[in-house]
């Protein structure tokens, strides 16, 4: 028997009498003398001692908690403060750089830029700029001023009828049902006043997406949510009128996602609103299954075919896929598809490894996938490699908090960058980590309305746009300082990365390839092999 027991059955079997006896005398002698000041203690001690006994008595009896038995009642105060940690170690412990995914630094940023206050740094940085891995830039002597003409991208291939400019900053994709409908409703009318695009994600495109008239990319995952028949089968009708709508810009088919790639998932049935059901074209009450493959294709081919159908159904709009990099010669099939084909897609999203707004397999979140930058990177030369990436644009995705985030992926091969996380921090987002918990304490990544209410779309969308045009603005202060007024002149060479003691460029660390080498029998090793053996007719 532990001290905490022996103390318990103490409290239980003497003080508990003992309290009762009190608080029983000191009341009929309070009602006799007209004086209650003693009442209210000995009731107060009393309850203690109950509380004690019940709660004790349950834990050693019934609890299955190895501590709560051998340590009753205080046990809890562990877990209390267990459950508080988080919060303890983000206010109280944690430095300005060192917490994950977001650091403190980072996220006061976004808040900063989103409210339109100094954004500047006191006392030099934090940063240990000297550690294995830590990426930098190097200026020059001749700053050039970035043409806001260059800030935009076109989109749409020779294939495409509908060619969208784009901001080199946008929404990346988050469903409604992942977040609620108030944060959808502020980061579109965010879009539409900052004129940038907003990515739908794979739940389905929602009136409170079309509810400001913000430039939307309709992402189509496994599920084919709001195109779909009631087996799970792609709806060509349903597909084309919801397309066919103005504000659609381009069309994402979602073959993986940074958090989770090659996982489907499981929307239950107690989720599934009238609501939602009106726009996932799914039946009310019934749970839904997302299959980790697209049930459409199966083969580089049938993705290109597939491409191909999307864009004539949308009218011409320009058509893409979204993937995170898995095996390389999975994707090398694909682009051997795209050369015996002709058919090509207008863009390529990359998301990283390092991605993910809401809920993910632990493993899956922590071990699969290529990060961000390495993966655009190397789809990026390999389509240099083919001949292929004049036709093609890349959207890069992954922690976009800054000017720096922006241009070290656009440095390494995007053409436009995705933010997510950041997004919803501009909304007010705290990185409480209760995404799948439907508790999310600002109202973002929830579906509980009375939670929801507290995000004020028409000032929340002011902050979205802010800390748009600051990032923007902080990502073309850095490619004039770098010498540079265009973008696209910028190229791996110009940034560094710690490696073995030294800065080296990511064409030093990499093997980059010239144009159509992939064609010739001179191939690096590190492509030569996954080049053979990639087949357009499998993965």
């Amino acid at each position: 028997m532990t001290p905490v027991v022996r103390l318990y059955w103490l409290i239980t079997l003497l003080l508990l009498p003992l309290s009762a006896g009190w608080l029983l005398s000191s009341s009929a002698g309070s009602l006799a003398l007209d004086d209650l000041s003693d009442a209210p203690l000995a009731l107060t001690v009393f309850l203690a001692c109950l509380a004690w006994a019940l709660i004790g008595g349950y834990e050693l009896l019934f609890c299955i908690s190895n501590l709560r038995r051998n340590y009753p009642v205080l046990a809890n105060i562990r877990y209390a403060l267990e459950y508080i940690r988080p919060e303890i170690q983000q206010y109280f412990i944690a430095n300005n750089v060192e917490e994950k995914p977001f650091s403190r630094e980072r996220r006061n940023l976004i808040y900063r830029r989103a409210k339109s206050t100094s954004d500047t740094l006191p006392f030099g940085t934090e940063q240990e700029i000297v550690a294995e891995g830590y990426r930098s830039l190097t200026h020059s002597m001749v700053v050039k001023e970035v043409a806001e003409e260059n800030m935009r991208v076109d989109f749409g291939g020779t294939q495409c009828q509908k060619p969208y400019s784009a901001s080199r900053l946008n929404i990346s994709a988050m469903s409604f049902g992942a977040l609620s409908s108030n944060a959808i409703a502020a980061l579109n009318k965010g879009a539409a006043l900052g004129k940038f695009c907003h990515n739908t994600g794979e739940g389905g495109m929602s009136k409170y997406h079309l509810a400001h008239g913000g430039d939307i990319i309709w992402q189509i995952g496994t599920a084919y949510f709001g195109c779909r028949n009631k087996d799970g089968s792609f709806n060509d009708e349903a597909f084309a009128k919801r397309a066919g709508n103005d504000v659609v810009k381009m069309i994402e088919i979602k073959l993986s996602q940074g958090a989770k790639p090659s996982h489907g998932g499981v929307l239950p049935g107690a989720k599934v609103t009238q609501e939602i059901a009106e726009i996932r074209l799914v039946e009310v009450g019934k749970t839904v299954n997302s299959p980790p493959t697209h049930p459409e294709f199966e083969t580089p081919k049938g993705l290109l075919e597939f491409v191909q159908r999307l864009r004539k159904l949308s009218g011409g709009k320009p058509v893409g896929f979204k993937l995170c990099l898995g095996k390389k010669v999975e994707f090398m099939a694909i682009v051997k598809a795209m050369l015996e084909t002709k058919v090509l897609p207008d863009f390529i999203t990359i998301d990283g490894a390092e991605g993910g707004t809401g809920a993910a397999p632990v493993e899956f979140s922590n071990r699969l996938g290529t990060p961000c930058i390495e993966a655009t990177y190397y789809i990026n030369q390999v389509l240099i490699g083919a001949g292929l990436r004049d036709q093609i644009r890349l959207i890069s995705a992954g922690q976009t908090a800054t000017g720096f985030d922006m241009l070290e992926k656009i440095i390494v091969g995007a053409d436009t960058v995705n933010a997510a996380r950041s997004m919803m921090m501009a909304l007010g987002c705290v990185q409480a980590k209760a995404c799948n918990t439907n508790n999310c304490p600002t109202g973002i990544a929830t579906q509980n309305s009375s939670r929801a209410k507290a995000i004020d779309v028409d000032e929340k969308s002011i902050r979205v746009k802010n800390f748009h045009g600051a990032t923007v603005h902080a990502f073309m202060e850095l490619c004039g300082a770098m010498g540079f007024s265009d973008p696209d002149n910028l190229s791996p060479s110009d940034l560094f990365s710690r490696f073995e003691g030294r800065a080296k460029n990511f064409d030093e660390i990499y093997e980059a390839l010239v144009e159509k080498q992939l064609h010739t029998d001179n191939i690096p090793n590190s492509y030569r092999d996954d080049w053979h053996n990639a087949s357009a007719d499998h993965f």
